[in-house]
């Protein structure tokens, strides 16, 4: 849902309680009654690729005959191998429908209905393309969301999203299913893919169908095949280890399926998280019986004290001495902010808490009420609740307090918090554990632990389970945890292209965003991330939406998707769809130095303009010093001329070359200029 850690935890050592991957298998296939059975990718309203031959699959009784049958006149026939798996390709007709398709294997039937056939594209990547429309108020919101919301009646636009999950070898199904776009679908739904087809639909008038499947946070690896991987030094010991851990977590399989269960599967919006109970009349009272519980300090990231990237409920509990004089008065009391949701008790009485996505970075700050400040003692219950990567009450120390109302007399509530873990989220499912068993400690334990960061996890859950599903192309935006690697990142990324297209057997086009800017951590020079996308243009069939007018150097979720969305359709509407438009900002070409000046010359250079941000032009240049000056910089015609009376005899030039830098050069079509540097410079 959200960036929250840049390096590969899943290559870190484990803490006593490994919170690792679960293989619970994707059974959502489409399945008849005696065995014939397609998976989810197969589903009433789906968008089949138009004027090919797509390739339909499943799984029957052994050596049997499957037969496919349109209602658009084409039929297909088949034969089970003996593990009962079977394909066939069947031709489609133009963009139009609805149509249905039948699929019969001896006396079992499976039939869609309102198919359409149009233009399909994968979307994928971490939480900028995860993002719905709706956003994840209160902070990451989507500009246009409220007028796009209510309009979005498109029943021409159709959408399946992949749901998360994990898998330690490649999967051949996954849980989701072909939606029309209304209001309801649309605010949940990928903004990035959403603005991407709707721009798409709008342009070519054909129906368009959206697959999209993404994981905030996730890197690139994890969305990588083990074979291209293994070449690589540093995750071949890991992929050749994951092996063994299959027999682990077979166990951990069923020792979860034995525990009461919460089913989240299906549900969407902001909401649905709201009254869970987790044993909160229990857990909250201060009678209970907490003395068996391990101590941790406060506040804290989980992680500090072994639980990694654990996904779940943890309830914290303390006991706070107060002054006489406080007595009988009214108390706030500040938790700082908490990753993700909480549920805060006093005395066994509700204070407060934040029970819907997006608030991860929220501070809390509860009225505790004059009536519950009865005694000296105050007995503060949280009930913390995590739904990806890693979680806890992680403010600063100085924020962890309790105050007495509207004045600045406080006392400090950090230090030693009892805890106690009631409940593990996988898969969309919360699995419980006993409160007063402890089941947590007796939990299977895993060698390795195995998430949505660690290598190959997603590509086996969540891209090999929809290949071959023909599509026209993919799109792409994920980058922001790969800062701390660009280098890598320029292997992986051509590497990672190539490996998809080699599932799907087919050369599709692949457009890609590149990152925005923002304030990362210090040290991190996120524009060699940039670079190493910029120069992954060179792969074929490829182009780039650059954002770097429309980041937010505040929120790494910039609110502004839609021209996210519609700079990555111009890319499809020129290359594959041949419109004659312009669909890229300037690209660096080439340059030279002259008469102390530096000329720099571009490809899609048709009307540059320069547009200062507070002043500046984000030009530098340097000289044989390697020391680099504010630059003046010039359009002439479709060139730049980069100067300073600083450097005398320059050599090179750099563009947006920080963190955070803005656009300031664009072409006629209003499209900005990537960021880059003509040196190679450490």
């Amino acid at each position: 849902m959200r960036f929250k850690h840049f390096l590969l935890q899943s290559l870190k050592p484990l803490g006593f309680l490994l919170v690792a991957f679960i293989f619970l298998s994707c059974t959502n296939a489409q399945m008849s009654s005696t065995g014939l059975e397609l998976p989810s990718i197969f589903s009433n309203n789906m968008v089949l690729q138009q004027n090919f031959d797509v390739t339909i699959w499943g799984k029957a009784e052994p050596r049997k005959n499957v037969n496919i049958i349109s209602s658009w006149g084409e039929s297909a026939t088949t034969s089970t191998n003996d593990d009962g798996k079977w394909s066939a390709k069947i031709k489609t007709p133009g963009a139009g429908g609805p149509y249905e398709l039948k699929v019969v294997c001896g006396g079992d039937s499976i039939q869609y209905r309102n198919i359409l056939m149009g233009e399909v594209w994968l979307c994928s990547g971490q939480s900028n393309m995860e993002m719905p429309l709706a956003g994840w108020p209160p902070s990451d919101t989507i500009f246009t969301a409220a007028n796009e919301i209510p309009i979005a009646n498109y029943p021409n636009l159709r959408f399946f999203t992949v749901d998360r999950a994990t898998a330690i070898s490649p999967e051949e199904d996954c849980e989701g299913s072909w939606s029309l776009c209304s209001p309801s679908t649309a605010s949940t739904f990928s903004a990035t893919a959403f603005f991407f087809g709707k721009k798409l639909m709008t342009d070519l008038n054909v129906p368009i169908g959206l697959i999209h499947s993404s994981w905030g946070g996730s890197p690139i690896e994890a969305w990588m095949g083990a074979e291209p991987l293994s070449k690589f030094p540093e995750y071949a010991e890991y992929i050749k280890g994951m092996e063994k851990f299959k027999e682990e977590s077979e166990k951990l399989k069923v020792w979860l399926a034995n525990l009461p269960q919460i089913d989240m599967q299906g549900k969407s919006g902001t909401n649905i998280w709201e009254n869970l109970d987790f044993g909160d009349a229990m857990m909250s009272n201060p009678d209970f019986d907490d003395s068996k519980w391990q101590t941790t300090e406060m506040p804290s990231d989980w992680a500090n004290f072994g639980f990694g990237n654990f996904d779940g409920v943890i309830w914290f509990r303390t006991i706070i001495n107060i002054p006489d004089s406080w007595l009988n008065k009214d108390l706030t009391i500040s938790l700082g902010p908490i990753d993700d949701m909480d549920v805060t008790f006093v005395n066994g009485s509700r204070v407060g808490g934040y029970e819907t996505g997006g608030h991860w970075q929220t501070e809390r700050n509860y009225l505790i009420p004059a009536k519950l400040v009865n005694s000296k003692s105050l007995q503060i219950a949280v009930r913390v609740l995590d739904n990806m990567q890693g979680g806890g009450m992680y403010g600063r120390g100085e924020s962890f307090r309790i105050h007495l109302k509207d004045t600045q007399e406080s006392i400090s509530i950090a230090g030693k918090w009892k805890y106690l873990p009631v409940a593990e989220f996988r898969n969309s499912t919360f699995y419980l554990y006993s409160g007063n068993n402890f089941d947590f400690v007796s939990r299977p334990k895993i060698t390795s632990e195995v998430t949505s960061n660690s290598p190959t996890t997603l590509f086996n859950a969540m891209i090999s389970p929809i290949a071959p599903f023909k599509i026209r192309g993919a799109i792409w935006y994920q980058g922001e945890s790969n800062t701390w690697n660009p280098d890598r990142y320029t292997e992986l990324f051509p590497i990672m292209v190539e490996n998809w297209r080699e599932m799907w057997g087919d050369k599709f086009s692949f457009y890609f965003t590149q990152i925005a800017p923002y304030r990362y951590n210090e040290g991190t020079n996120s524009e060699l991330l940039r670079e190493a996308q910029f120069l992954s243009m060179s792969v074929p069939k490829s182009g780039m939406a650059v954002t770097l007018d429309i980041g937010n150097p505040l929120n790494i979720h910039p609110g502004n998707k839609k021209d996210v969305g519609e700079r990555l359709a111009l890319w499809a509407l020129a290359k594959d769809y041949g419109k004659k438009i312009p669909y890229s900002g300037p690209v660096y070409r080439s340059h030279t130095v002259e008469n102390g000046a530096v000329l720099i010359s571009f490809e899609h250079s048709d009307g540059l303009i320069l547009k200062p941000v507070a002043g500046k032009l984000n030009f530098q240049i340097a000289g044989d010093d390697k020391v680099f000056y504010e630059a003046t910089a010039v359009v002439n015609g479709t060139n730049v001329v980069v100067s300073s009376p600083m450097v005398k005899n320059p050599v090179a030039v750099r563009y947006c070359w920080n963190d955070t830098a803005e656009a300031t050069l664009f072409n006629g079509a209003g499209l900005p200029a990537s960021s880059f540097r003509t040196d190679k410079w450490k």
